[in-house]
């Protein structure tokens, strides 16, 4: 499995201590995102999510994301990366009105700093 497939599988999973040290590993490895190929799975939920955070993390290295991130549509229901959003009402609006643009269009949730490291 793909390093992206991996990323992708443990947010879905909101695995976030493994999200967190993976994208810290990719983040110092200086990974060029717009390079990154298209993962190969058949899960229409780890492509999408892949796309997100790839699309998220180009964006945040000022690197144009690859082109097949273009064709990755959104979830087919909303998904929040932080299970808690469904049970604090001001969490979860957060989440839905301030979640990085790349997640937003994608129906895909967190808060607006989700995954930034100091």
């Amino acid at each position: 499995m793909e390093q992206i497939e991996q990323l992708a599988r443990a947010a879905l999973e909101r695995d976030h201590l493994k999200l967190r040290s993976m994208v810290q590993d990719l983040m110092r490895d200086k990974v060029a995102w717009s390079n990154l190929p298209r993962p190969s799975t058949n899960d229409p939920g780890l492509l999408v999510v892949s796309a997100a955070l790839v699309e998220l993390f180009a964006l945040r290295n000022n690197q144009t994301a690859p082109a097949w991130t273009k064709e990755i549509g959104p979830l087919k229901e909303p998904f929040f990366l932080l299970e808690s959003a469904a049970r604090m009402k001001r969490l979860r609006v957060l989440c839905e009105t301030q979640s990085p643009e790349p997640m937003r269009k994608r129906l895909l949730f967190a808060p607006p700093h989700f995954l930034e490291f100091a």
